[in-house]
C-alpha cells in the first residue's frame, strides 16, 4: 500500500452545523474546517448521512459544496454527496457539484426504491458519466433498505472514474468478496469506525469516519501503523478508541457526534427535524468516554 489512495486514509463524514433558526451556520462551519484540517482529515465528505444531507435542499447542498471547496485547505479533498433515490436528480446534483470544484462525488445506493442489479449499475454509470471526478459508491443497507449487489460492485469497479466504495454493511465477508473480485485499483473504505482495522486487514485502505471529528489524529496513527506493519500499535489504538466508536452510535447518527462537538465548543447543538438533541444518558456516556481520552482542554484524562 505505498500508493496514497484516491481519498487519502481518513475521510471525515462532516456534520452540518445549524443555527437556532435551523439555517446552515457557516461561521461554525468555518471553525469546523479549521479543526478538521488540523486533526488528521485528508478528505471532507459533505452533506452525507452525518451531514444530515437528507434534510437539505438541493440549493443548500450546492452552497455547502462550494463553501467547503473554497474554505478547505488545498491539501484537503472535498467530496460531495450527490446521491438521491432519483437518478436524474443525482445526475443534476453531480453536474452542479462538479461545477463547484469538488474533488470527488459520493453516491449512495438509491434508497426506498430497492433497485435490482441492472438498475443499480445503470444508476451509478449515469452518475459517473455526469462528472470527470472520481466517484465513491456508498453502500449503507441500514439506511437505504437494500444493499448494493456484489455483482453490481464488481461491474462498477471497472468504470473508469468509479474509484472506491464506502462499505457500511457491517459484513466482513461482503467486504472480503469485494476485495477478491473487484478491479485491483478499486479502493475500499470502511463506513464504520469500529470496523476500520478489520477492513484494513482484509484489504481496505481507510475509513469514511464519524469519529475523526473527535480523534482524527489517532485514527491516522492507527492506519499508518498498520501500513508500516506495526500491527500491535494499530490494535492498541483501536482498542483505546473502541469506546468512542461505540458511543458515537449510542443513538442515531449524527446526534452523538454533534453533541460531542458542542461539548468541545466547536458547534452548537442544533439539528433539523426529524433529528433531535441527545437525551441526558447519551450525553453522559459521551462525557465519560471523551474525558477518558483527554478531549476536554485543561482536564486531565480520566479525571472525574
Amino acid at each position: 500500500m505505498n500508493k496514497e489512495p484516491v481519498f487519502g486514509r481518513i475521510a471525515t463524514a462532516v456534520v452540518t452545523p445549524f443555527d437556532s433558526r435551523g439555517n446552515v451556520d457557516y461561521v461554525s462551519a468555518k471553525y469546523l474546517v479549521e479543526h478538521l484540517a488540523d486533526n488528521g482529515t485528508d478528505t471532507a465528505v459533505v452533506a452525507g448521512t452525518t451531514g444530515e444531507g437528507a434534510t437539505l435542499s438541493d440549493e443548500e447542498r450546492i452552497e455547502l459544496f462550494t463553501f467547503w471547496r473554497e474554505n478547505a485547505p488545498e491539501k484537503m479533498k472535498v467530496v460531495a454527496n450527490t446521491g438521491t433515490n432519483v437518478t436524474r436528480d443525482s445526475v443534476r446534483l453531480t453536474e452542479e457539484a462538479t461545477k463547484a470544484g469538488v474533488d470527488g462525488i459520493m453516491a449512495v445506493m438509491p434508497y426506498y426504491n430497492k433497485p435490482n442489479k441492472e438498475g443499480q449499475v445503470r444508476h451509478f454509470r449515469m452518475v459517473a458519466n455526469a462528472t470527470d471526478k472520481p466517484v465513491l459508491l456508498y453502500n449503507v443497507p441500514s439506511r437505504t433498505g437494500g444493499s448494493l449487489a456484489l455483482e453490481a460492485i464488481y461491474e462498477l469497479s471497472g468504470v473508469k472514474n468509479i474509484a472506491a466504495i464506502k462499505e457500511a454493511s457491517g459484513d466482513l465477508d461482503f467486504v472480503s468478496s469485494i476485495v477478491k473480485n473487484a478491479q485491483d485499483d478499486f479502493a475500499i473504505y470502511s463506513g464504520d469506525d469500529s470496523l476500520t482495522l478489520p477492513i484494513l486487514a482484509v484489504g481496505g485502505v481507510g475509513v469514511v469516519s464519524v469519529a475523526s471529528h473527535i480523534v482524527g489524529k489517532q485514527l491516522q496513527e492507527m492506519v499508518r501503523s498498520f501500513e508500516k506493519g506495526d500491527i500491535a500499535r494499530a490494535r492498541d489504538i483501536h482498542l483505546k478508541l473502541i469506546g468512542i466508536f461505540k458511543t458515537l452510535f449510542a443513538t442515531t447518527n449524527p446526534i452523538p457526534v454533534k453533541t460531542a462537538l458542542s461539548l468541545m465548543g466547536l458547534i452548537s447543538e442544533q439539528f433539523r427535524l426529524p433529528m433531535t438533541r441527545a437525551d441526558e444518558s447519551v450525553k453522559q456516556q459521551l462525557i465519560g468516554v471523551m474525558n477518558e481520552l483527554g478531549l476536554f482542554p485543561g482536564i486531565p484524562a480520566g479525571s472525574a
